[in-house]
């Protein structure tokens, strides 16, 4: 079954899963990290780097002021059962069409918290417990071929769900079915299914997901205090053998600002509350047409044409996205879809209050876009 079979290591080994509270600080049952420690290294520059250099640093880790920790706090207590009835339906799509064997492996790290939160639901609603990891997947190098090789010797390939957060412009979905793709084309054999599951999919990029609206997640508010204090996961063949994983650090100074199981646990405590939603929601997914229409990407390709934008990383699309780029970077404008809606009320709030203008841009897949100063 599956890939290339490899004796596997002594504990300890590259090809042991990284677990909580040795790294990471969600419980150890939660998710298993299919990637190598580099929490003793120092990956975040001081200097610009060459490109061909730029997946094996990290950017150094975006600490939140007042006002964003009190929007994830607002967030959190107004959005927790739209979260949690997003996630009960993603679980059930994932067990009614893939299967009670399903395995599920998070994009780490944004889709993590996505794929606990499946865990509990299925343990909860269910009494089924079903195996949890997190893999590396960077652009360019794709997913991490070490964690796939791992996981086609433990696990059935054609039962692996791979989980993330949200869709923007369907980059992930993409570089997701690519690397796929390469990895069987050049002996890897194993059967994985490159169909990508999501909490919320404004951008229209695949079949499965819990639903298409646009709306601010607790878990887009934060970096690592809302994933289990971990980075993002990096790749170089300097830092990570041929057959091992890719990186990440464990960033246990953060420590005293980790609102990673506060959010998971407002999450999971709205379960009750939309219990009778659930089976409605999914009958209506199941039938209706979910071809994906990537319309986010046709949107993104519009604004540019649109704004004399040449480099379209400088469109942030949903509102996950455009939060973060007003928090963190300098905003050239914001688009909304509706002038006055309650899902972008505080992007507009923190464009007003930044000097960044809104313009109200009916025709958008996404309630509201970011775009990024130097974007024309």
């Amino acid at each position: 079954m599956g890939g290339p079979q490899r004796p596997e290591p002594c504990s300890g080994g590259v090809h042991v899963p990284l677990r909580g509270p040795g790294f990471g600080t969600y419980a150890p049952e939660e998710v298993g990290w299919l990637l190598k420690d580099l929490s003793h290294l120092d990956l975040e520059p001081r200097r610009a780097v060459d490109e061909a250099d730029f997946f094996a640093w990290l950017p150094a880790e975006y600490q939140p002021d007042a006002a964003y920790q009190e929007l994830f706090e607002t967030v959190l207590r107004e959005g927790s059962a739209r979260f949690a009835l997003a996630v009960a339906v993603l679980t059930e799509l994932v067990l009614a069409e893939r299967g009670a064997n399903s395995v599920l492996v998070s994009i780490a790290r944004g889709g993590t918290p996505v794929g606990i939160l499946m865990r509990r639901w299925a343990a909860a609603a269910r009494g089924q417990v079903l195996p949890h990891y997190a893999v590396s997947l960077v652009r360019g190098p794709g997913v991490d071929t070490g964690a796939l090789d791992y996981l086609a010797r433990h696990h059935d390939p054609a039962d692996v769900v791979f989980v993330d957060g949200w869709t923007g412009k369907g980059a992930i979905a993409e570089e997701l079915s690519t690397s796929l793709a390469r990895y069987r084309a050049v002996g890897g054999g194993a059967a994985f299914n490159d169909e990508l599951a999501v909490l919320a999919d404004p951008g229209s990029c695949v079949r499965t997901y819990g639903t298409r609206d646009d709306f601010l997640l607790p878990s887009a508010c934060l970096n690592s205090t809302a994933t289990g204090l971990v980075s993002r996961t990096v790749y170089s063949p300097s830092l990570t053998p041929p057959d091992g994983f890719h990186g990440a650090k464990f960033y246990r100074e953060l420590a005293r600002d980790d609102a990673s199981h506060r959010l998971l646990d407002a999450v999971s405590d709205a379960f009750s509350d939309i219990a009778d939603q659930v089976a409605p929601a999914v009958a209506a997914i199941r039938g209706s047409d979910r071809t994906p229409t990537w319309a986010g990407r046709q949107t993104a390709a519009t604004l540019c044409a649109q704004y004399g934008i040449t480099d379209p990383n400088f469109v942030k699309p949903g509102v996950g996205e455009t939060t973060r780029v007003l928090l963190r970077r300098p905003t050239w404008r914001v688009l909304v879809r509706e002038p006055q809606a309650l899902e972008h009320r505080h992007v507009r709030l923190l464009a007003a209050a930044r000097g960044v203008p809104v313009e109200v841009v009916p025709h958008l897949a996404y309630t509201c876009v970011g775009l990024l100063k130097g974007a024309a």
